[in-house]
């Protein structure tokens, strides 16, 4: 499973992940991050051609011009047409979120293996229990959290133990926020994790 939540000064996403070096959470542009759950060859995949149509607009364009929506759309239209014309879909789910600035809200938009788009706004919920883990971030979520009670709230409806406890070293941490220039995307070590949820 993994959660998206929107924190005091940006967008946080907490996934279950005991790999080092297989990521669930990426960077794609400046204030644009990706997530996905499933099959990691199909979303990687997806993820690598939606950073090749980032930098070619930004490029072409203006940096500026690069919006999570298109990459949603364009993301759903593959879907959609893998879904349907071919032998099997991909066992995907994935998320684009962007970080609004001046003035904007933040983004972000759900994409399901059939190329469905849903725009979700607070927080979002991929694979696993996802009516569960809702359940419990309707009654808990806060939009004015900081990064770090955002964090443990992730960590926490993701794998609820018996003494509510939860360990750092299966969960990856990524988040874009606001206060950093340019490029918002920051992935969280091991340690830091750990320092948050002890």
């Amino acid at each position: 499973s993994l959660v998206a939540m929107e924190y005091a000064t940006g967008i946080v996403m907490v996934a279950e992940n005991p790999s080092r070096t297989l990521h669930k959470i990426s960077e794609i542009y400046d204030r644009i991050a990706f997530a996905g759950v499933g099959k990691y060859n199909e979303f990687q995949m997806l993820r690598d051609a939606g950073v090749r149509l980032a930098d070619q607009k930004g490029y072409a364009y203006s940096r500026d011009d690069v919006a999570a929506n298109e990459l949603a759309n364009t993301y759903a239209q593959s879907l959609g047409q893998v879904f349907t014309h071919e032998m099997k879909p991909y066992e995907v789910e994935i998320l684009i979120t962007q970080l609004g600035v001046n003035g904007k809200a933040n983004e972000m938009f759900h994409v399901l293996y059939d190329g469905t788009v849903m725009d979700e706004s607070g927080f979002s919920v991929l694979g696993g229990n996802a009516e569960d883990i809702e359940t419990q971030l309707e009654s808990s979520f806060n939009e004015g959290m900081t990064l770090n009670a955002a964090v443990k709230l992730g960590a926490k409806v993701l794998r609820p133990g018996e003494d509510g406890s939860v360990e750092a070293e299966s969960l990856e941490v990524g988040y874009l926020d606001s206060t950093k220039t340019r490029r918002c995307f920051t992935r969280m070590t091991k340690s830091e994790i750990e320092a948050i949820i002890a």
